[in-house]
């Protein structure tokens, strides 16, 4: 009996080692492959310096470490659990390699075995430990709450902390303020800048158009005139406003703060948030910038956090009656302050009701209402102020850089030059540049494109049957730093504008447009934001030059909404859908710019409270 009990360990014994040992073996071969497929991901044009270096060794052990780890782990269920790493780990490869070829070389190769053969590697690779970290992180409790108290769900919480509420709320926002501004003082009056005077122009000269959103022109050029008209500064007027928006956007974060607090958060966690929204210099550069972009961000803010509360209890949301109207005011908001935001909510109503239908019968009428106020006030002020809205070149942006494209790179027919000539002039062709399209389509001929859209669209799917992959490749170009994170923004570089010319980065606008001047009260701080606005200046420092990357923070986002996927926690994915949405509709925008994904580093905290949050 003894001897077959020692027979049947000895057995077990053998086959806990053979196992071990063909999992090492598929770790090391695993591990290897990675390494081999590594220079694909890395921002070099010689990959030697990687491959025949002491790195790619410590790359390896740090591999096989990792993979063995995920090997040892027995994931079980069904192969469905795959389907999300498996998605992240394709997009993650894709997003590398493809960046990498695009920032190095102007073009990804599509046609280069190799890459798509790094590609897979990369994909199997990340997939597998994309899968462990989750699981991994699906096991840790909320680290975050101070009780239990945190659920969205929770009816009454509100009521429950009403007094202490507005205390607190003006004591966040005070103190987000107090955090602007020394950097107010030291940019003063502000950073008038992306199309600022344009917009100024369009009230003072009583001449508009729908190029940008006629309630955002209204707000800044009627503030900034009227009190010119009072005081005869422009730098006054261009103050105020900023601080208008200083203060709501301080105003909107304590909200923020307030709805994570009745939620559970700890009270660390609500002074991190402080620090982080009053500190974070993206989110401070454009909540002193005149553009639409932070005034949206804070729209989209605050509407994310209330889809999240309507998810988790469409009763309770619709009970409270101010909670519903501020739904409606922000996402009408939303959608007259970026023309995107209208696009991106109409293709997600359908999505939200399809998901809460069981409620449809509340929720689409508040939905509907939105976008009727929306088209209601855009209509109507478009109207009342004689607008101009015949430009197409907007909508065209990215057929536009497609044909410019083929024309200045590859060999076209005289007779089909012409054509493209009739909607875009030679000298226009003659400025496209990968990165921005600016420069081409703004000489778009409207009165050709209305009186021949046939010829137009005809020509434009005959090049792209002929030449796909440019086509891709023109797109990609002007979209690429949305999702690659190890570029720097230089769009704009060589581009001169009223008080400098742009070299190595155009990370942001930084200066003050006409009729303003800039008066600097500190003048230290304002270099420090000047250089981290047109220099490559954070980008030397590694890891905090990630924080300043759309590039990362879009990957961020995949990676915990990925595991909010993977977790079937769908109610706590669906509010991030219309920020999804809308990120999409960037990436068929002229040009990379961190003022169209503001919202990427405003939601960053709700989207990592809510995916280490209570779990469904």
């Amino acid at each position: 009996m003894k001897s077959r009990q020692k027979n049947a360990e000895k057995l077990n014994r053998y086959h806990i080692y053979k196992f071990g040992a063909l999992r090492r073996i598929l770790a090391a071969a695993l591990s290897f492959a990675g390494v081999s497929a590594w220079p694909w991901i890395l921002h070099r044009a010689e990959s030697l310096g990687y491959t025949n270096s002491i790195v790619s060794v410590f790359v390896f052990f740090v591999l096989f470490y990792l993979v063995n780890k995920a090997l040892e782990k027995d994931f079980g269920g069904e192969w469905t659990g795959w389907i999300y790493p498996g998605v992240f780990g394709i997009v993650f490869s894709l997003c590398m390699v493809f960046g990498r070829q695009l920032d190095l070389w102007g073009s990804v190769p599509f046609t280069n075995g190799r890459m798509w053969g790094g590609i897979g590697i990369l994909a199997v690779l990340f997939s597998l430990l994309t899968r462990y970290c989750w699981d991994k992180l699906g096991s840790v409790k909320a680290p975050w709450r101070s009780s239990a108290l945190g659920s969205i769900s929770v009816a009454g919480q509100q009521e429950q902390r009403k007094e202490k509420g507005y205390g607190s709320f003006f004591a966040r926002a005070g103190a987000i303020l107090l955090f602007y501004i020394p950097v107010f003082l030291a940019v003063y009056p502000g950073f008038f800048v992306y199309d600022a005077q344009d917009e100024l122009l369009q009230v003072v000269m009583r001449s508009f158009s729908t190029h940008h959103p006629l309630l955002h022109v209204l707000a800044l050029g009627g503030i900034i005139q009227l009190v010119y008209k009072v005081t005869g500064s422009y730098n006054l007027g261009i103050a105020c406003y900023t601080v208008v928006q200083m203060a709501s956007m301080a105003g909107i974060f304590a909200w923020c703060i307030g709805k994570m607090e009745s939620r559970g958060a700890a009270k660390w966690v609500r002074a991190v948030m402080i620090l982080y929204f009053g500190l974070c210099p993206v989110l401070v550069m454009f909540s002193l910038c005149s553009a639409k972009d932070g005034l949206f961000t804070g729209m989209m803010l605050i509407l994310v956090v209330l889809l999240q509360e309507l998810c988790a209890d469409v009763n309770e949301f619709f009970r409270k009656k101010g909670q519903v109207i501020l739904f409606g005011i922000t996402s009408t908001g939303m959608m007259l302050l970026r023309h995107n935001g209208f696009y991106g909510f109409l293709v997600f109503t359908p999505v939200l009701v399809f998901y809460l239908r069981k409620e449809w019968k509340k929720v689409l009428p508040c939905l509907v209402v939105s976008i009727g106020a929306y088209v209601l006030v855009s209509a109507g002020l478009a109207a009342a102020l004689g607008a101009d809205d015949s430009e197409n070149q907007e909508m065209l942006t990215v057929p536009i850089s497609q044909m410019a494209r083929i024309c200045a790179y590859e060999e076209v027919p005289l007779k089909e030059q012409e054509i493209l000539y009739r909607y875009l002039p030679k000298e226009a062709v003659a400025r496209y540049t990968p990165k921005v399209t600016d420069g081409v389509k703004i000489s778009f001929n409207n009165e050709a494109y209305e009186a021949d859209k046939k010829s137009f669209w005809k020509l434009w799917a005959k090049w792209g049957a002929e030449h796909p992959f440019a086509y891709f490749n023109a797109w990609f170009m002007t979209s690429y730093g949305f999702w690659y994170p190890d570029t720097v923004i230089d769009t704009y570089r060589g581009n001169t504008v009223f008080t400098y010319t742009y070299e190595d980065s155009s990370y942001f606008g930084y200066e003050v447009e006409e009729p303003g001047v800039r008066e600097s009260k500190f003048p230290w701080l304002n270099e420090i934001y000047r250089k981290m606005s047109l220099e490559i200046a954070q980008q030397r420092i590694p890891v905090i030059s990630m924080l300043f990357s759309p590039g990362f923070l879009f990957l961020v986002w995949c990676f915990f909404l990925g595991f909010l996927c993977y977790g079937k926690r769908w109610s706590m994915v669906l509010p991030f859908v219309l920020p999804g949405l809308c990120w999409l509709t960037v990436l068929l925008g002229p040009a990379c710019l961190v003022r169209y994904v503001v919202f990427l580093w405003a939601l960053l905290p709700v989207v990592l409270l809510s995916s280490l949050g209570d779990r469904e």
